[in-house]
């Protein structure tokens, strides 16, 4: 198993447990971006990036994301398809709820996540990568 693949899986196990609270494994200057959420964004470091996490998971109340599968794409580049696991009070759905279905691509250089691209659409993250598409 590549280092990479081991980093990203130690990132998930925190956040299975619905514990978001760690960035040890973020660049300083991380990029985060959420090309394709309620309100597309990017920033840059761990601060940044927290504060654009804690918004989506508090409008959400994700209680945690679940990895269903992890691809390592290259040498740099992990993929991991995702669930939230999210209580949803404020629309029709029910108030708790599994999805959606996302994805985020992770870039890590010398064992740090240099960029995280979390998208909400996984079938976009997947023509995002596509060289077809």
């Amino acid at each position: 198993m590549s280092t990479n693949l081991d980093l990203v899986r130690s990132i998930y196990a925190d956040w299975e447990r619905g514990d978001f609270s760690n960035a040890e494994w973020a660049h300083p200057g991380i990029e985060y971006r959420l090309p394709d959420g309620p309100s597309p964004d990017r920033c840059f470091g761990p601060n940044a990036m927290a504060e654009a996490v804690r918004g989506v998971l508090t409008a959400w109340r994700v209680v945690c994301l679940e990895a269903e599968e992890y691809r390592t794409l290259d040498g740099n580049h992990v993929l991991v398809l995702t669930r939230a696991v999210a209580r949803v009070e404020s629309t029709d759905m029910e108030p708790e709820q599994i999805g959606p279905w996302s994805a985020h691509l992770f870039h890590i250089e010398e064992g740090r996540v240099t960029r995280l691209i979390a998208y909400f659409d996984r079938d976009r993250a997947l023509a995002d990568l596509d060289p077809e598409g």
